[in-house]
């Protein structure tokens, strides 16, 4: 046993507030893993959720697990001793199932370390009935779970809040039946997706020729979503002085995006856009200030809230301090930029997305270029000191003009943030983050192809060029081999899953490419065609396919489409489908 790695995991529980170790009798064991280190973990309001309202039952325990730190890996490996939970130090194996929240698709090359530590195969097939069964929830569950089907035993399609009962309600009654009767009776159970279920055929070309359900799996797992927010709490349950936003307590005020952006797979994923009542928040953020003064107010577009300004009034009537994760630039006026700036905010966000209205038409961002320079003077007037932009490279039809346009637009941003910057005798810092475009699954922009690494890489040479000349301004870029191996997984089929060892393992992915005879050009440079099964489409979202396919024929004759408005029924997932 190793008491250096045992101490961390007593003095990191020791500082946690709101934390509960209940007792293992007669209870179902459900292991929790985030596969990332622990700070990431304890921002992230899904895991928190789950582990609370696995707890708040009197049937089931819930464990947390994390990526270690990478001192602590070497620890783990010098001394043998098997990866173990952080409330009661029990092994990974001891747990009945192992649960997996899978947010990002490049913590996925996390998952073979995390298995090895715990003594647990990675592959379905290598399990004995002995084993715990491997769940996997969380965005990557619902957006395309085909890449790790080989791993997991089975996907949970939506939200926690609904699909946990009925997941229990089976576990709780497993007695005397085989592994795989299990599985059946779970893949009964709606927004469940059992992948050995399922058999998978392919044309001569590679691309899917059909998915095909065993009984009593539904040709489509169709997502299953909370419509009453009210019925359930979304905050931090538990802060940790380690995690990524320790400075503040989080709260959840919304779900789902009314906007229609046309690259965001949140703002499809999470449909219909659900809102919690002012009534029910004021309750989450009472308990969030009895943690800290300053709420992170969580949501895909937080200023689309209906009464942000009461919002506002109840944290300041309490003296406490907001700072919301989003707000959108044509939703920023003087009194948005104030309150802010109250708020002690000294850097402040703004996502043009793209530098031309021609790129900005084409995701549908619906804002111009006068909206972006109003709402940089209101922040620049209200004193805040730092701004950043982001910004998406290689999105469908861009060419150099469109970026030359980023320099452009950057440009006129800084002039008006250090004009009144000198007002003020300081001037702050204009942080350019510029990411690759991923064409995600279930977004309209689903069937385009991704630019290769050359592409990305001239334009990131453009921009950094440019931007190295201008004072005060700084350009951070996603790595552009980063993002084509999320794309890679974000876009892939279960052939994938035997890549997934071997990028763990330290290989590019071209090579890891050559020695499994994987074509990656085949799942990312190559645009769809309109009726090709992708591999996610085992998976129903809700949201119609026709409506996706139009919206992307809107996005290359840079047609605006509205946004989601009561009684609307476009996609499909409110009243009647289109």
């Amino acid at each position: 046993m190793s008491r250096k790695l045992l101490d961390k995991a007593r003095r990191r529980l020791a500082s946690e507030k709101g934390g509960v170790i209940h007792p293992w009798g007669g209870r179902l064991s459900i292991a929790l893993i985030y596969p990332n280190r622990y700070s990431h973990a304890m921002s992230n309001l899904g895991f928190l959720t789950v582990h609370h309202l696995l707890n708040q039952r009197d049937d089931t325990l819930c464990e947390r697990f994390f990526l270690p730190d990478p001192e602590d890996i070497a620890e783990h490996q010098k001394t043998g001793y098997p990866l173990f939970s952080l409330e009661s130090g029990r092994p990974l194996a001891d747990f009945d199932l192992i649960a997996v929240s899978l947010s990002f698709e490049n913590d996925a090359l996390h998952l073979p370390l995390i298995f090895e530590l715990g003594r647990i195969p990675l592959s379905a097939t290598e399990r004995s009935a002995d084993d715990p069964l491997l769940l996997c929830g969380g965005v990557c569950a619902f957006l395309n779970p085909e890449p790790y089907a080989e791993i997991f035993d089975l996907f949970a399609v939506g939200e926690a809040e609904v699909l946990l009962d009925p997941l229990l309600a089976v576990l709780l009654d497993k007695e005397n039946v085989t592994r795989r009767e299990l599985l059946q009776r779970l893949a009964d159970v709606p927004g469940l997706y059992v992948p050995s279920l399922y058999d998978i055929t392919y044309h001569a070309d590679g691309s899917i020729a059909a998915i095909t359900p065993q009984p009593p799996a539904p040709a489509r797992v169709e997502r299953q979503w909370l419509a009453d927010l009210d019925s359930s709490e979304c905050r931090s349950f538990i802060v940790s002085e380690e995690a990524e936003f320790s400075g503040m307590a989080l709260t959840e005020i919304s779900r789902g995006c009314s906007r229609g952006c046309r690259f965001c797979a949140a703002g499809f994923i999470f449909l219909p856009p659900r809102e919690r009542s002012l009534e029910q928040l004021t309750g989450q953020l009472e308990c969030g200030l009895r943690q800290h003064r300053k709420q992170g107010l969580v949501g895909a577009a937080v200023s689309d809230y209906s009464d942000f300004a009461g919002l506002s009034e109840v944290i300041h009537d309490r003296e406490g301090t907001l700072s919301p994760a989003s707000l959108r630039i044509d939703a920023i006026d003087a009194a948005t930029a104030q309150a802010l700036a109250t708020s002690g905010h000294r850097t402040a966000t703004l996502a043009p997305e793209a530098g031309s209205q021609r790129m900005r038409d084409l995701i549908n961002k619906g804002i111009n270029e006068e909206q972006i320079l109003v709402a940089t003077r209101h922040l620049a007037a209200a004193g805040i000191l730092n701004l950043k932009l982001y910004f998406l490279i290689g999105l469908p039809t861009e060419n150099e003009e469109d970026i030359a346009a980023i320099l452009e637009l950057t440009t006129q941003i800084r002039t008006i943030w250090v004009a009144e910057g000198k007002k003020r005798g300081r001037l702050g810092t204009i942080t350019l983050s510029v990411n690759p475009f991923v064409p995600k699954p279930f977004t309209p922009l689903q069937w385009a192809a991704m630019l290769d690494e050359k592409g990305l890489e001239r334009s990131i040479r453009t921009l950094r060029s440019a931007i190295a000349r201008l004072p005060n301004c700084e350009l951070h870029v996603e790595s552009p081999r980063a993002a084509l191996l999320q794309g890679f997984l974000a876009r892939g089929d279960r052939r994938l899953g035997a890549a997934i060892p071997v990028l763990a393992a330290g290989k590019n992915l071209r090579a890891t490419c050559r020695e499994l005879d994987l074509d990656p050009t085949f799942y990312l440079s190559r645009e769809r065609s309109k009726d090709e099964i992708f591999p996610w489409e085992v998976i129903d979202c809700g949201v119609s396919r026709r409506h996706l396919w139009n919206e992307y024929q809107r996005a290359i004759a840079g047609k605006l489409s509205p946004r989601c408005a009561s009684g609307c029924s476009r996609c499909g997932i409110c009243g009647r489908a289109e």
